[in-house]
């Protein structure tokens, strides 16, 4: 089986839907170019029949970048299709994404449709993206609720019509991994195993658990991910990119894939999405928070100096995080404060040290964290009162 599993990013069409993500043109077109710089395999622009802007928009990313193939998102409707296929003429590599829901749930509270007749829609739908793009990809919306003998007919009317990518979305956030790997295999099977068709997972973080449910797809034969940058996406977001990036490299004996990601362009990716946006992630976050490489904890600062391996499983210049950090707090242990004296310029000894350990942590128990400038002035204070006691104690001796 081919090991290269294919990013497809959807920060510009499902990202930007959540509230407060909305991005102009130009800002889509600057992290279009970040997203190609990254290494995407895929971008998704956009859909096309929200709105004039948004079809502009997805037009302008297809006539900017061209190194990466441009998707824009339709649904299983005649007026979404030829939006969709008039935004995407400047693409180099155009890729229309057409979805219909498949649940009995979506189908009938929703959509007011039979099974039948979202078969019928499928299979017309499609055939007409075939007439306007040549790579078509077909979602079932909700895959993940949906009856498992039914998504199988739909998709095999999508890859007769002739799409060669099946996604299969936990629109919902409702899988878990074993169910969300099994669906696949039982949807491989049904077809056959086809080596013209590509199955793809977009899971959605209601529980948890999208980037688990992405990499479970992965072992049962995935070779599309669909996810965002900083995991942005509709309710809880999406799979995030940087994460499951990591998980595979990090992780690849085990998985035995890889992408064609730039690993050191994560960091600048999210950075940049957040300068757009306004919308900062979590401290916590995995791979980009801002205490992804920072160590607190005495223990583990002791272990990051003599080797970083130790509470390190990737270096934080392989994301493109510029440096760790040991943060100075209550927690805080002796080596920590000496290097972070260090890196102030101070070689304190050891009673200096002693006395500067002290005042640290009294301060870290009220202020909860030391800045730079805190110690600054604690060191400051604490070698400045020894000169004083050394200068008077020579000055006094003659007088005695």
């Amino acid at each position: 089986m081919n090991s290269h599993v294919q990013i497809f990013d959807t920060t510009l069409r499902d990202g930007e839907q959540s509230p407060g993500f909305s991005m102009n043109t130009n800002e889509k077109i600057r992290m279009a170019h970040q997203l190609a710089a990254l290494g995407v395999d895929v971008i998704e622009a956009g859909f096309p029949i929200a709105s004039k802007g948004d079809l502009d928009a997805v037009m302008a990313v297809a006539s900017e970048v061209k190194d990466v193939p441009i998707a824009a998102l339709a649904r299983a409707r005649k007026d979404d299709i030829l939006a969709a296929a008039e935004a995407l003429k400047p693409a180099k590599s155009p890729r229309m994404h057409v979805f219909l829901a498949t649940s009995d749930l979506h189908l009938q509270a929703k959509l007011h449709m039979t099974r039948q007749q979202a078969l019928e829609a499928i299979g017309s739908m499609i055939q007409l993206a075939r007439n306007h793009v040549e790579k078509v990809e077909f979602s079932a919306e909700d895959a993940g609720r949906t009856d498992i003998g039914f998504l199988c007919q739909a998709c095999g009317i999508a890859v007769e019509a002739g799409a060669t990518v099946l996604n299969l979305p936990d629109t919902v956030g409702f899988a878990v991994p074993e169910e969300y790997g099994q669906m696949f295999l039982q949807v491989r099977d049904h077809l056959d195993d086809p080596q013209h068709v590509t199955l793809s997972a977009h899971c959605h973080d209601d529980l948890g658990l999208a980037v688990a449910n992405s990499l479970a797809a992965v072992r049962a034969g995935v070779r599309q991910i669909e996810c965002t940058v900083n995991g942005i996406g509709e309710r809880a977001g999406n799979a995030a990119l940087e994460e499951i990036a990591v998980a595979l490299a990090v992780r690849k004996e085990s998985f035995g894939v890889h992408t064609k990601l730039k690993l050191d362009e994560l960091y600048k990716s999210s950075r940049l999405l957040t300068e757009i946006t306004g919308a900062h992630v979590a401290p916590n976050k995995a791979v980009v928070g801002a205490n992804a490489f920072a160590h607190e904890a005495g223990i583990h600062q002791d272990g990051i100096i003599k080797n970083p391996l130790t509470y390190e499983i990737i270096s934080p210049e392989t994301v493109g995080v510029p440096s760790r950090s040991l943060v100075l707090g209550k927690h805080s242990g002796r080596h920590a404060l000496r290097e972070s004296l260090k890196e102030l310029g101070y070689s304190p000894n050891d009673e200096e040290l002693t006395e500067c350990y002290r005042r640290v942590t009294a301060f870290a128990d009220s202020a909860k964290q030391v800045r730079p400038r805190d110690l600054m002035t604690i060191a400051h204070e604490v070698i400045r009162r020894k000169v004083v006691a050394t200068t008077s104690a020579t000055t006094a001796s003659p007088a005695a």
